[in-house]
């Protein structure tokens, strides 16, 4: 790495959100997503710039939860299209960041390489 690159390496670090210490890896996903509340959505979804939080997004997340809690793995973006009934196209603009790292984070979910 050259002195003009940036140092992409981030360490875990703790936030306390809605009274809640939570540990989030350097990309900023969840270390433990038993940790998630929907206080802690509203705060983080209005930190990435999601002015005012639609039915829509409340059916992802809720979505994205329910698989997550159900199977103990993300869902795939077919399930969430299938499970949601909305387009990839929407589903990636409906989140800062589209689905990995708009819905994905939001949802309190772990980072990819934690969930392999």
């Amino acid at each position: 790495m050259s002195a003009n690159e940036p140092n992409t390496f981030r360490v875990p670090y703790f936030r306390t959100i809605a009274g809640v210490k939570v540990q989030f890896d350097g990309q900023g996903f969840f270390m433990n997503p038993a940790q998630w509340t929907e206080e802690i959505f509203e705060v983080l979804a209005h930190e990435a710039g999601i002015e005012e939080i639609s039915e829509k997004h409340w059916a992802v997340v809720r979505f994205i939860r329910k698989f997550y809690t159900e199977r103990g793995t993300p869902p795939l973006n077919h399930h969430l299209k299938v499970g949601t009934g909305f387009s990839l196209t929407e589903l990636e603009t409906l989140f800062p960041g589209g689905i990995k790292d708009g819905a994905r984070k939001l949802s309190g979910l772990r980072g990819p390489k934690a969930c392999n």
